[in-house]
């Protein structure tokens, strides 16, 4: 973000000294202009307001002012683009948990388009906990053989080995998280939305990324792409998996009584933006457990043709990009 106003402020500049001496035209003028509304992008809503209001006077000034006028309009909107800038940081900032609370050894054991995994993930990298992956084949289990629990995601933390996305996010929050002061009522609602993903959200997915036959394909080239494989196992994997998993779609349609996935997807995502009720994120102006469970158990799709859907016929989309922006960088450690 930082880089996106550094960016914006050297457009503007440019554009301000050019006009000041008269050596650039208009549409030069138009075009730094542009640069800067371009690279100063930001997702909080008043960034936005104002990007617009300066824009547009900086056009307006542009079709009939002076080059003096046009300089004021830029220098203007160079102080209001630094300013929105500087707010959306502050909305966005983290607060990190002591480092004598964040543990030393966290190996997660996944498959990389795993919901569940990618709703620990989610939270690992909010909370900058570093942490190392273990990529799980689906075929062989090997890498988790050691374990009497056989699914995903498996977190050791300090060599204590713990299970089950929901519990492992309660037991690393417990260990790591400052006491919530007494608020019944928040903490009413966030369990409430954390049991609606594991309870209704997970299960719309399915049906939308193995929807035909195309979109099993381009899932399982996602997994693939990710996933610990070797050659041949990729294949296999990429068109044997995509196949099986096109079938356990329908039958997984059928048990939630789903009769369109796609408008069961859209419902799903309205639904939480309705729950926000106008608020940056659910836990206000940071986000909570259930923003990071819903943005967890999003992020394998969004950039699939399901999630892309998602994204273009729902108000989701604003509330995901601010969640990416608030999560921020991986903090897994790079084998």
């Amino acid at each position: 973000m930082r880089r996106a106003s550094a960016l914006a402020s050297s457009a503007l500049s440019r554009a301000l000294l050019s006009a000041q001496d008269g050596a650039t035209t208009t549409a030069v003028i138009q075009h730094r202009i542009f640069q800067a509304a371009l690279y100063g992008t930001t997702t909080s809503a008043a960034a936005q307001s104002t990007r617009r209001r300066w824009y547009s006077t900086a056009l307006h000034s542009l079709s009939g002012g002076s080059a003096k006028t046009v300089s004021l309009s830029i220098a203007g909107a160079l102080f209001s683009v630094a300013a929105a800038t500087s707010l959306s940081e502050e909305v966005l900032a983290k607060e990190p948990p002591s480092p004598d609370l964040v543990p030393k050894d966290v190996v997660l054991y996944q498959y990389e388009a795993c919901p569940f995994c990618n709703k620990v993930k989610a939270f690992l990298d909010y909370y900058d906990i570093p942490y190392k992956v273990v990529e799980v084949n689906p075929l062989s289990k090997r890498e988790i053989k050691w374990s009497d629990y056989k699914k995903v995601p498996i977190l050791m933390v300090n060599d204590e080995q713990l299970v089950d996305s929901s519990a492992i996010i309660d037991k690393l929050s417990d260990k790591i998280l400052p006491k919530k002061s007494a608020d019944s009522a928040s903490d009413d609602e966030e369990r409430k939305w954390r049991q609606w993903v594991d309870n209704h959200l997970v299960h719309v997915l399915s049906p939308n990324i193995y929807r035909n036959t195309s979109e099993a394909l381009e899932s399982f080239d996602y997994i693939t792409s990710n996933g610990n494989f070797s050659f041949t196992e990729k294949l296999t994997v990429k068109y044997a998996g995509a196949a099986a998993m096109y079938f356990v779609s329908k039958k997984l349609k059928k048990r939630h009584n789903i009769t369109d996935e796609r408008a069961a997807l859209y419902e799903a995502a309205e639904t939480w933006v309705d729950g926000l009720n106008g608020r940056e994120f659910l836990g206000g102006s940071k986000p909570n457990l259930a923003d990071l469970a819903v943005f967890g158990v999003l992020r394998p799709i969004r950039y699939l043709r399901s999630g892309r859907d998602m994204v273009e016929n729902t108000r989701i989309g604003e509330w995901y990009t601010r969640m990416e922006n608030a999560v921020g960088e991986s903090s897994r450690i790079k084998a």
